[in-house]
Formats: structure tokens, sequence, C-alpha cells
């Protein structure tokens, strides 16, 4: 029986062409099994190059294919499930996710979208992947702002009728399982491929499947089927679906035989092709690019616009429409014939395009017919219609142990709980909670040290006196780096270089300069220029030799207040004098060097734009201006020369207005 099985999977089953044997034995799985088979199932292998249309190969190998659990969408292959997983409807069902809603389908997502004219379902250009990337925020912000204002009849009217189906919400395909396959695998089966009236009867699913069964004999291809859509003998007539999509300017359209033509290899096997009816695809120039929408769409957001390519859209817009008009009304009768009607329309004008209401229109919004594609498909072209007529048609293989998930799944949860009781427990000893006293130190020192470096000595003073601290208030806690370098308020103060804070904490505060850090430094120690040095000296000389040990504190001696403020300004006047110095001296050399490029030497040779006759070009003329500036006068030079420009400007405008007020 292994053998058997692995004969009747050797090449890939149609839904309407099975094996007798497989029928006979087939029955459908619960619903827990199916629910739980979608998650893991496995779809034929089909190559990213789609081959032309009525030579669509229904053989090829199968492979393992990802799934989405919150969405219910089944995909080919990993890049597939990744596109998706970027999309729009993907991003909208975990934001319901998060607010405890119940996710939403693709068709109901698509109802959901209105006017927002944008591709969910992605496409092979990488120029509209990038789009769709980046307006993907935008698209779901203006989705969840107009869910206020949505109403039934204007953005839930779609082509589906308005009874609810029964299958609603529930996984895409229907799983069976039969004795002559091993018991890890399921045979999936789309539920589209039925009527809505087949869909409510699941107990009778299996003999609805055997009475779809199309009885195929080996005949040639026809002559008869071509590329304008010549219709069938009636001798070769068979039922037949219509598929349809629309989008970005893009429709494709086909009407394909279920029964499909059967041949001979050269090797001898039969061939499976596609019977493709009729086929027809347009393209126009219709969405913006680089902003993604359509024009129409933008016209009612924004207001109509008024260039030569929003002209261009709307013409290709109306004319896109007629032309899919009025091949739906050319194919009315195939279509009419059709057993079902797959359709993909995601914004409000393409569905308006195809569903009108216009005179004579061919597809309605109430035909049971009509359904949206399972899966997700791309840009709407003939390769993408004839591979979703392969998917829709072609039975999915899932290889799933459902003993080995089912104990995988308790030891899951076996591992977590474990996890979750080891780290119940703690592993690392509490920190010991600290002590009032070294709260309120730890407090008293972010105080002082955001006071001290911002050099606010009254307010150290301030401090200090209303907490009734000591002047040698020792930080905490003290084994940091920053508070052994700098222990106390005075120390703090000489390593920023707060002259003010340390003369008021040495003559006010009272604080010792002897008290050394961990490094065994004294304050005075950490100063880095003159004026926190003179700092202490002036101390020195206020509080008197005898009230500290001024030589163990490393204090030069004692200087005044006056002669400090004395030195200071002397040392300012000498500096302001040397720098006018210095820019006489360079005021000098520019004016010599000006000078003699207006007068030329006698007896120089001219080179260069001299010898031609030619002027300096601007840049070498401001070139030479700042040869020889420093960079503080290259920035006011170039400050003056752009004022002058700009008040020049200002006159010649002024000058024209007067000029065109005069004539006028």
């Amino acid at each position: 029986m292994p053998d058997h099985g692995s004969e009747l999977l050797k090449r890939p089953l149609y839904v309407f062409d099975l094996p007798t044997e497989l029928l006979a034995t087939l029955h459908l799985k619960s619903s827990s099994a199916s629910q739980h088979s979608t998650e893991t199932e496995t779809v034929p292998h089909r190559s990213d190059t789609a081959t032309p249309a009525g030579t669509e190969q229904l053989e090829g190998t199968t492979q393992g294919t990802p799934s989405c659990v919150l969405c219910g969408a089944t995909f080919l292959n990993v890049q597939e499930q990744r596109r998706h997983v970027k999309s729009n409807w993907h991003g909208y069902n975990l934001k319901q996710k998060l607010k405890g809603l119940k996710s939403t389908t693709e068709n109901e997502f698509e109802k959901l979208v209105g006017d927002l004219n944008e591709s969910i379902s992605g496409s092979e250009s990488s120029s509209e992947s990038d789009r769709d990337t980046d307006t993907k925020d935008s698209t779901l912000t203006a989705l969840l702002k107009k869910q206020a204002k949505i109403k039934d009849e204007g953005y839930h009217a779609d082509f589906t009728p308005k009874k609810p189906k029964r299958g609603a919400g529930k996984p895409p395909l229907w799983w069976f399982s039969t004795p002559l396959l091993p018991t890890n695998t399921s045979l999936g089966i789309y539920r589209a491929l039925f009527t809505d009236a087949e869909q409510e009867e699941e107990s009778r699913i299996v003999d609805v499947l055997r009475g779809k069964q199309l009885l195929l004999t080996p005949t040639k291809p026809s002559p008869h089927t071509a590329d304008g859509g010549v219709q069938l003998p009636s001798s070769l007539r068979s039922p037949q679906i219509f598929l349809c999509m629309i989008g970005g300017g893009h429709f494709a359209a086909m009407i394909v035989s279920l029964a499909p033509k059967i041949g001979k290899k050269a090797t001898g096997v039969d061939e499976r092709q596609a019977t493709v009816i009729a086929h027809k695809t347009f393209h126009r120039y219709t969405t913006r690019r680089k902003q993604g929408g359509s024009q129409s769409a933008n016209d009612s957001a924004k207001g109509p616009a008024h260039s030569a390519g929003s002209s261009l859209r709307r013409y290709n817009e109306l004319a896109l429409e007629t032309e899919i008009r009025a091949l739906l009304g050319e194919w009315k009768s195939m279509i009419d014939q059709s057993q079902l009607v797959f359709i993909r329309a995601t914004s409000t004008t393409n569905r308006r395009t195809l569903f009108g209401p216009y005179d004579n229109q061919v597809l309605r919004h109430n035909d049971p017919r009509n359904r949206s594609f399972p899966f997700s498909t791309r840009r709407a072209t003939q390769a993408e219609l004839m591979r979703a007529f392969v998917e829709l048609t072609r039975v999915k293989i899932s290889q799933v142990d459902e003993a080995a998930l089912a104990a995988a799944a308790a030891a899951e949860e076996a591992t977590k709980d474990a996890a979750l009781k080891t780290s119940s427990t703690p592993t690392k000893p509490l920190a010991p909670k600290p002590s009032k006293e070294e709260e309120s130190a730890s407090l008293h020192t972010s105080q002082l040290q955001a006071l001290i470096r911002r050099s606010k000595a009254p307010a150290v003073l301030s401090y200090i006196s209303s907490n009734t601290l000591s002047p040698d208030f020792v930080f905490h806690p003290a084994s940091t780096q920053a508070n052994h370098h700098a222990p106390t308020p005075l120390h703090l103060a000489a390593s920023i270089n707060s002259p003010a804070v340390i003369l008021a904490l040495l003559t006010k505060a009272g604080a010792n300069p002897t008290n050394s850090n961990g490094e065994g430094k004294p304050p005075f120690d950490l100063t880095g220029d003159r004026a926190s040095r003179d700092a202490f000296r002036v101390a020195r000389s206020e509080l008197g030799e005898d009230r500290w040990d001024w030589n163990a504190a490393h204090v030069p001696p004692a200087i005044s207040k006056a002669e400090a403020d004395k030195r200071e300004e002397r040392e300012r006047l000498d500096a302001e004098k040397a720098e006018m110095g210095r820019r006489n001296v360079e005021t000098e050399r520019l004016r010599r060097e000006t000078e003699t490029a207006a007068v030329p030497q006698q007896g120089r040779k001219p080179t260069g734009r001299a010898l031609a006759g030619m002027e300096k070009t601007g840049a070498e003329r401001r070139e030479e201006e700042a040869r020889g500036m420093t960079p503080e006068m290259r920035a006011r030079l170039e400050r003056e020369r752009r004022a002058r420009a700009a008040e020049e400007r200002i006159r010649r405008m002024a000058g024209g207005v007067q000029g065109g007020g005069a004539g006028r």
C-alpha cells in the first residue's frame, strides 16, 4: 500500500481528474484536523518563470511551504510569505489582534480599503514593491482614520452576495484523507471551487467532488484556440471558469476550460496542459509614479491637478474603463456559461469599472458565482492568471505527523513551565536596602554636585546652611570614581575651576583646604587655571595665616583681592593690546598687497590671464582679497560681501517695480 500511495503522488493531482481508486476511498477530515493541517500544508512547486498561455503544464513536483495563521493565507514559497508579512492586510490584522478584535479575511480587508487605490497583494516589479513598502504606513493610517466613517452601503459593497457565506472565516482549504496514503498525509482542495450550496453540505462534499470529475481522453491540442479568443467547437466544450485581475492600470482576463488537453510527450508519457478558451490583457498609465494611487483617487482627496501627467492619467483611466467594458461585452456569452467567476479588484474605482452600474453590464455584485482568489496574487498579467488557475485546480499535499506534533507541543509546554519556575526563583541575592541616612546622604550629594557644577555659589551656601551640613561634607557613596577624586564640595569646585564657589566655601562656609582626597591631594592641587589658584590665595589673605595650615594645603603666599583683580585687568588689557597690534599689522599688509595688485610693477613679464588679456574671475578676485587673512577676517569679509549683494538685488527689484508701474 505505501508503494501504491507513492505512485498516486508521483504526479500532481488535478482536482477534476482524480484517480478512481483514490475517489472511492476519499473522506473529509474533521474540522480540528483540517485547521491543524492548514498551518503546515505543502503545495506543488511552481517556477517564477511562467510559460505562455495555453502551454502551462499541470505536472510538477511538490515541496513544503509556510502559511500565515493570523490571516488564514497560504503561500507557495518563503518569498511570498515575506511579501505578505510586509503587506497592508497583515499589518492591519496585527493591529486588530493587539486590540483584541477578530482578524479580517483578504476579501473583507479589500472592502475596508475603499478608495485607497493601492495594491495589497504585491507585484513582481521592483518599482511597485518599493512603492508598496514606502506607502504601507500611510495606507494603514488612512484606513484606521476612515473606519469611523465607514458605512455598510458605501464601503462594504462588493461582488459577494449579501447573504454571508458559511465558510467565511474558515480555512480556505478542505482536507481529505484516504487509506491508500500514509496516515500523516492529507489532500487539500480549495473551498472556492465549490458553489455556495455545495459548501452548505459538508457531509456530502466527497460525493460532490466525485460528480465534478471529468472523463478525459487523450486528444490533440485544438487549432481553434487562439489568442483572439475563438470559441471551441461544441464537441470540445466543457465546464469553464472566468478569471480576472485589475489594479494599478493593469488588467488581465482569461476563460479556461476545466478539461485540460491530454497529449503525449516525446518520451511517451501523458502530458496535461490547460485549455485557454480566450484571454486578453490591457495596460494604461494611470498610477502616479513614486507616489502611488490612481489619479482619480488623488483628485478626490486633494482636488484636480492641472498638469500634463494628470491629464494623461485621467484620459488613460477612461480609456481603460472603455476597453475593459467592451471586452466584457464581447465575452458575455462565454462568461455567462462559466461555472465560477474569480475576480481581484481592490479599489472602489476598479470595482466600479467591472460592476458599474452601466448599460449592458456583464458582471454583477449579486452573482453567486463570484469568488476572490484565496491566496496572494501579483500584478495582473496573463502569466499570473495561468499561475492562479494552476494553483486553484491542483490538489495540495500535506504530510504532518499529528502524534509527533502533539508530543512536541506537550514538550514545549513543559519547557515553558520549567523556565517560568526557574525565572521565578531568584538566582542572585537581592541588594540590601539602603538606610535612611544613606538615602539622605545620596540626596544631598546629588543636590550639592549639581549646584557646584553650575557655579551657583549663593545657592551652595544656602543649601549647606538650610540642611545644617558640614562645609566638608563627604559625598556618598565614596566608592565611585568621581567621589574618590573629589570627595568634598571644595575638591569638586577646584576640579571644575569655579573661583566663585572656591572663595565662598573658604571664606563664608569655612571649608578646610587641608583635607585630602583618595589620592592624597588637597583641593589646591586639583585647580587648572590661575583664577582658581588666586581664589585660594585671596582666601588665605582674608582668613589670615593662623586659620589653616596653608603650607600643608599647598597654597602659595597670600594676595589681596584688589591685587588679584588688578593683575587680571592688566592681563586683559595686554591681551587686547596685542590683538589690536596684530590686526593693525595684518591690515597694513593687506593694504600693501592690494596696492601692488592694482599697480603692476614695471619690468614684470605678464603671465596667465593678464597675458591673454582676460579679466580675473570672481572666485580669483575673492581668493586674492582673502589671501593672508585669518579665518575670522575671511568670514567677516564674506558676510559684508553677501550683505552688499543682497542690498544690490533689493535696489534692482525696487527699480524694476517702479519702471513697470510707469509703463502701465
